[in-house]
């Protein structure tokens, strides 16, 4: 069995006060562009939300996606601009399974992602940095510097 970090089961946001975001709005988006994409009422997602998406009186929201990368835009009620997130993704295969190294491994697979620091990498639970503990080879390929992993390091990944 390998445990898996529970994902949040409804989102909330603050306003800069520190207050619930009531009737904050999240716009959804494919990923680098203008274009909605639906996201989901819960698990099944068989009912798309509404876009944007309305938070309640807490400022919380439920939002499932699908297996695409989005882009969100976070606005309050008079639809003023928080912030805006591109590429995010919350598809199944976004945190690895564990890995367990044999002494010197340097080259480990993970799951396809985007290329460029946006990956999180955990060795033995401590959260490594990119192009100091580890660089990455592809879209699929990291690789620890010299001397390598340790024999039986675990090492887990997430996007």
């Amino acid at each position: 069995m390998s445990a898996a970090l529970s994902p949040t089961p409804k989102m909330q946001f603050f306003d800069a006060n520190g207050a619930p975001l009531a009737g904050g709005k999240l716009y959804t988006y494919a990923a680098g562009t203008s274009t909605p994409l639906a996201t989901y009422t819960d698990a099944t997602g068989q009912t798309a939300n509404a876009n944007p998406v309305i938070a309640d009186s807490r400022g919380e929201m439920s939002v499932w996606l699908d297996g695409f990368f989005y882009k969100f835009i976070l606005k309050s009620a008079t639809d003023t601009t928080i912030w805006t997130v591109d590429n995010i993704s919350a598809n199944a295969s976004s945190q690895s399974t564990a890995v367990t190294a044999t002494q010197g491994q340097t080259a480990v697979t993970v799951p396809i992602y985007v290329a460029g620091g946006s990956l999180l990498v955990a060795r033995n639970g401590l959260v490594q940095n990119y192009n100091v503990d580890y660089t990455e080879t592809n879209s699929t390929t990291i690789t620890f510097v010299a001397p390598g992993l340790s024999l039986g390091d675990v090492i887990i990944t997430r996007f």
